[in-house]
């Protein structure tokens, strides 16, 4: 069993696998995703972080740090692959 905690969704975890933001099959991020642009998507995710980690203090405490914390990853993970393909792109027009 991996010790991972992102690997099996539990559906009482509110901060990766919040019930009220999943309909039918479709969960809202993906949904998101899909209508802006990539760099639109981008400064979602970002505004986000800032937003939990402006009012864990004074709202949500640790679960807002954790939420801020998904999002974090979430850019992090496009951010990479935005680097790989950019630097492969690069290595081809010889760069």
């Amino acid at each position: 069993m991996s010790s991972n905690s992102y690997d099996i969704p539990n559906p009482d975890d509110m901060v990766n696998n919040p019930p009220h933001y999943n309909t039918g099959n479709i969960e809202c991020i993906d949904a998101i995703e899909a209508a802006m642009s990539e760099q639109a998507f981008e400064g979602y995710l970002k505004g986000n972080v800032l937003k939990y980690i402006w009012r864990y203090e004074k709202k949500g405490g640790t679960q807002d740090l954790e939420k801020a914390k998904w999002y974090l990853v979430k850019l992090l993970e496009i951010a990479k692959v935005n680097e790989f393909f950019s630097i492969t792109e690069e290595d081809k027009l010889g760069m």
